[in-house]
């Protein structure tokens, strides 16, 4: 059984860790009440799906501009620092939002998300950069693990939460306790060790800088693999700019049924994470990545032809599943493979694939639901999803053998 469950081990051994993951659960949970509120938001003043996925593109180049960002400056300045302001500046957007509910219009919602996901993107690299920083190397599996708990219990609570306050109270409460939990992650980071970074970047310009992250992907098949069956995965198998639509038409459920949507995948992701001990002696983990992106695929795919609530919450579920062990793995293999003085800059490239797929599906989803029917776009993305995933295995022949248990090319130093 101890080899199943996830190993907790990091959490009793490193303080900062311990800070870093308290912090972490609470702004998380603010976070996805926001996540639904947006969107049903921009779904009540619009009627559209396709407006939703627009909406969700919008915040597209702001994150990764922002996420690139911080990613440089993760690797130059001191990250609990950066932790802490980019915290501060989002607990102010939420405020912003919630002042902005009474009498607010679509262009100045659509204008205050897109800059929550410009801060957003700034803090997700200096946080993935700082867990590696915090514990040992070999700590890093269960370290991911553990990350991937919180994630989920944030994400089960505060999109089921956010249906419950949506109905009951308004947008406004999600809004209003989202800012409020960025206010405790700003304070739980400030009581962390400083975290300056290890290498020398002053005399580098970040154009250069973030040049010099890229050059590491180029360089290393690997990386390219990880990002693109991630990529794959995001844009096609995950129709959740079209939640709404089902809850409010298919299912004809309100607010709280697309909590229930929204909340369904986490729950099948933690009772994944909590048993994430067996990842770890996993040896061909290329493998293993594709067919759980074949598996997610295909768990859309039923989502969107059997249009009855229990069955469409079984297949989120189980795709929240799948995709708690593709992120450990590529979580680790990457973060392994890599030498601090660039873990800021390759997390922020990572951060703008995991972060801005999602937001090009809900785009794709939403454009398909508008042409054809809801149903068809979440089938085709499913269809979609797993014939990519096979293509991407055929095409990296070493990802699918052993990629995971090959060490990615080594990194080009500044300036070189």
């Amino acid at each position: 059984m101890p080899r199943l469950l996830v190993d907790v081990g990091p959490l009793r051994q490193h303080r900062d860790f311990r800070l870093l993951i308290g912090g972490q659960l609470v702004s998380l949970l603010g976070s996805n009440l926001t996540l639904v509120a947006v969107p049903y938001q921009v779904y009540l003043l619009t009627h559209s799906s396709l407006w939703v996925g627009t909406a969700s593109l919008l915040q597209l180049p702001p994150l990764v501009a922002g996420s690139l960002w911080g990613g440089v400056l993760g690797d130059r300045y001191d990250r609990r620092t950066l932790f802490v302001a980019s915290s501060l500046v989002l607990a102010l957007l939420s405020a912003a939002l919630a002042l902005n509910t009474a009498g607010g219009d679509l262009a100045s919602l659509l204008s205050l998300a897109a800059l929550a996901a410009g801060a957003g993107g700034f803090a997700g690299p200096v946080r993935t950069a700082t867990i590696p920083v915090l514990v040992g190397p070999d700590e890093l599996v269960a370290a991911y693990s553990v990350n991937q708990v919180i994630v989920n219990v944030a994400a089960i609570l505060g999109a089921a939460l956010a249906g419950v306050l949506i109905a009951a109270v308004g947008l406004v409460a999600c809004y209003g306790i989202d800012a409020t939990s960025f206010a405790i992650l700003a304070l739980a980071t400030a009581r962390m060790r400083p975290l300056p970074p290890s290498g020398a970047h002053a005399g580098i310009a970040l154009t250069r800088a973030v040049a010099d992250g890229f050059r590491y992907i180029r360089a290393t098949p690997l990386a390219q693999a990880v990002y693109l069956i991630d990529l794959n995965a995001m844009v096609f198998g995950l129709p959740r700019a079209l939640f709404p639509a089902v809850a409010l038409t298919l299912y004809h459920g309100g607010a709280r049924t697309v909590g229930l949507l929204y909340a369904a995948p986490g729950v099948g992701a933690l009772a994944m994470a909590l048993g994430t001990g067996w990842i770890a002696h996993v040896r061909r983990r290329g493998r293993l990545v594709v067919l759980v992106v074949v598996g997610w695929g295909l768990a859309m795919a039923i989502f969107g032809l059997v249009p009855v609530p229990a069955v469409g919450l079984a297949c989120l579920a189980g795709a929240g599943a799948m995709d708690v062990v593709s992120t450990v793995l590529r979580n680790t293999v990457l973060q392994s493979a890599i030498t601090d003085e660039f873990r800021s800059r390759v997390s922020a490239i990572q951060l703008a694939v995991v972060t801005g797929g999602p937001r090009l599906g809900d785009l794709e989803a939403g454009a398909v639901a508008s042409l054809t029917s809801t149903e068809f776009s979440i089938v085709s993305g499913g269809i979609a999803c797993i014939v990519g995933a096979v293509a991407l295995a055929r095409w990296r022949r070493t990802f699918w053998r052993d990629g995971a248990d090959r060490q990615a090319a080594a990194p080009p130093r500044d300036g070189g």
